[in-house]
């Protein structure tokens, strides 16, 4: 029985090369990243890292901080209001025609920084899978543990050599590397007005001895390595080495809020969630690629409105002070800002007055780097329910932030076990968005 004509994947765009040509793509690439890291300075000071030659490869956007709403917000009592669909008033902003929240006053001030895309869609509604489609660009699948966003950007921006973490997580969880390797995970601050634990050596033990001692197990690890080589030792030793660097550098002030003055702090929130963001102004200051800082309490089936009004008053200080901050130090122009969750609320108000989970039909904001700043893409229609203009999907997103980045978001990477993936799942950026 014949099977039809023989399908060559050399001349189809819509399959995977082949795995000997993803392996030369991932050397030649792993040369180059090599090369351009070796140059890279150890020891530039905090206000000289961002005076840096930006490397060639990607031009736009040097970092990106994502302010993450934990449990999904209602894009209908925020980004999108709806008249007579909520307790709110819809209030006007600085973009004729384009109204916000009236708990998001700052942010009206400043939409003309701000693109605002109100026709994302999924068809993800449970929270663990949403929050991994969300940050991955991928539906959760048994088979493969996709890397996050903040992976993405720390392998493929981030510094080899760099002195702190190249992604790092504020207040909450993240999600990992996936088959990046744990060297890429997020190194998670659970709190930004506390230290960071564990970065001196234990009570009574000398920077000599400390030294002897780290010696002494790189030369038992060299015995393992020769013994058992493989992706997770290589893992190990990388950890190791940026946790040793990260020990006794100097940027580690960036984690200290103290060195902001009180009006600083002010300004961003007396929060956990300002700190966080202040927090996250000083690591992009110190070098670091990727910040995500989370505020948990979005999942409102309960008391929506009660929730949200205080929960936007808090995002609200905090994302205009970032804005404003950024751009007096001339950062905005380099850091892109995305606030989003991992999907809307129903239109609906159920028993308990609270909205439920609604991945359908919702909101993500976008600011800072080279986003067209003072528009609206998309719109949901007269309740917020469905997409009615420009759909996006979440692939969507991951591949605009990517975009904005330099980083090819359609690149292949192999997995462990010789499986050829794109960055996102067939996603694209958003048209007309960025500049």
């Amino acid at each position: 029985m014949s099977s039809g004509p023989r399908h060559d994947t050399r001349l189809c765009s819509q399959c995977p090369p082949p795995e000997a040509t993803v392996r030369a793509e991932l050397d030649r690439r792993s040369f180059l990243r090599f090369s351009l890291g070796a140059l890279a300075s150890l020891t530039l000071p905090l206000d000289a890292v961002w005076g840096q030659e930006p490397i060639p490869r990607h031009p736009a956007a040097r970092a990106c901080i994502v302010l993450w709403l934990e449990g999904g917000p209602s894009h209908i009592d925020t980004f999108d209001p709806k008249p007579g669909n909520g307790a709110f008033r819809a209030i006007g902003t600085r973009i004729p025609g384009v109204q916000i929240s009236e708990h998001l006053p700052r942010m009206a001030e400043r939409m003309d920084r701000i693109a605002l895309v109100r026709s994302v869609s999924s068809t993800e509604g449970n929270h663990q899978r949403a929050r991994y489609l969300a940050r991955t660009g991928y539906a959760p699948n048994p088979t493969v543990a996709h890397p996050s966003l903040g992976a993405i950007v720390a392998k493929e921006i981030g510094r080899a050599d760099a002195e702190l973490p190249n992604f790092i997580a504020v207040g909450g969880t993240s999600e990992g590397a996936g088959f990046f390797g744990v060297q890429y995970s997020p190194f998670l601050v659970q709190s930004a007005t506390r230290p960071i634990q564990n970065l001196e050596p234990p009570r009574g033990i000398s920077t000599p001895r400390f030294n002897s001692r780290l010696a002494l197990a790189q030369r038992l690890d060299a015995g393992f390595r020769a013994r058992h080589p493989g992706r997770d030792v290589e893992a190990h030793e990388t950890i190791t080495a940026r946790t040793v660097r990260f020990m006794h550098s100097e940027l580690r002030a960036a984690f200290d809020l103290a060195g902001e003055s009180q009006s600083t702090r002010e300004a961003y929130g007396p929060g956990e969630f300002g700190s966080g963001v202040l927090m996250a102004r000083r690591l992009i200051q110190a070098g670091v690629p990727f910040i995500e800082v989370s505020l948990g309490g979005w999942d409102t089936h309960q008391d929506n409105f009660g929730r949200v009004a205080a929960l936007s008053a808090e995002l609200d200080q905090a994302l205009a002070a970032l804005l404003d901050d950024l751009a007096q130090r001339e950062l905005l122009d380099q850091t892109l800002v995305v606030t989003l969750g991992e999907f809307g609320r129903t239109p609906e108000i159920n028993a308990n007055e609270g909205r439920d989970h609604w991945p359908q039909a919702w909101s993500v904001a976008f600011a800072g780097a080279n986003v067209r700043g003072g528009q609206v893409i998309g719109a949901t229609d007269a309740q917020g329910a469905d997409v009615v203009d420009s759909r996006v999907g979440v692939p969507d997103v991951i591949a605009t932030v990517c975009t904005s980045l330099g980083i090819d978001h359609a690149q292949w990477n192999m997995t462990p076990v010789g499986r050829p993936l794109q960055l996102t799942d067939h996603g694209a950026p958003i048209g007309g968005l960025l500049a």
